[in-house]
């Protein structure tokens, strides 16, 4: 039943990310994700987003925690957690698939070049293209990956729901801050969310494979 469900969401996610990409290609959510940034903004002064005095600091602390640094310090020490755990296996499928998931976005953004935000000032520094929003991408596959290893070491039904729950609060909160900041579009972020959550169901999906060949392997 969960290979099936999974399957389903990758292949959901997929065609959401591909469709938004081709959306995005004959720039057909510009006027849609240019209001939603106006809209985030003071009409008097666009250099000023709403909100509280402390809301923009707040969201560039919650940013950060999709930073590449911060991710891959973040991968690195789990990685050297499980290898200390014996877990090795485990290890070299997170690390597998939190690089290749980079590589992949990465790959993306020369593909589709987009240009960054230009309707609003931008609150943050950035170097790279639009599309996809590489925070959103890396925060959803990365804090989904890892709530997949910690459910698969506990039975308890209420911690697996807790952890999916904060990784997706995470992944959430730090793709609704690059729009707030002014440095992705709206639709950046949907695509980011979509191809981040469909590449770790497909390494899922592919650790469990490997782990069902193994077993037959093993079992003949």
């Amino acid at each position: 039943m969960l290979p099936a469900l999974v399957i389903a969401g990758f292949a959901a996610c997929i065609l959401l990310f591909f469709w938004i990409g081709h959306e995005v290609g004959e720039d057909e959510f510009r006027a849609f994700d240019g209001a939603i940034l106006l809209a985030l903004r003071d009409p008097a002064d666009l250099s000023r987003p709403l909100g509280p005095h402390w809301l923009p600091e707040t969201a560039a602390e919650i940013t950060a925690l999709g930073g590449y640094p911060l991710i891959f310090l973040l991968v690195l020490v789990v990685v050297g957690f499980l290898v200390a755990a014996r877990l090795s296996g485990v290890a070299l499928f997170v690390a597998l698939s939190i690089l290749s998931g980079w590589a992949v976005s990465h790959g993306l953004k020369s593909l589709y070049a987009r240009p960054r935000p230009d309707v609003v000032p931008q609150l943050d520094i950035v170097h790279t293209a639009s599309f996809p929003s590489g925070h959103a991408t890396m925060t959803t596959l990365v804090y989904l990956t890892l709530a997949a290893v910690i459910a698969s070491l506990t039975a308890s039904l209420r911690i697996r729901i807790y952890v999916f729950a904060v990784a997706i609060l995470i992944s959430v909160s730090v793709g609704l801050s690059r729009v707030y900041l002014g440095v992705h579009w709206p639709s950046d972020v949907a695509a980011g969310w979509a191809l981040g959550a469909a590449w770790a169901a497909l390494s899922w999906l592919a650790a469990a494979a490997l782990r069902r060949w193994r077993a037959m392997r093993t079992g003949g």
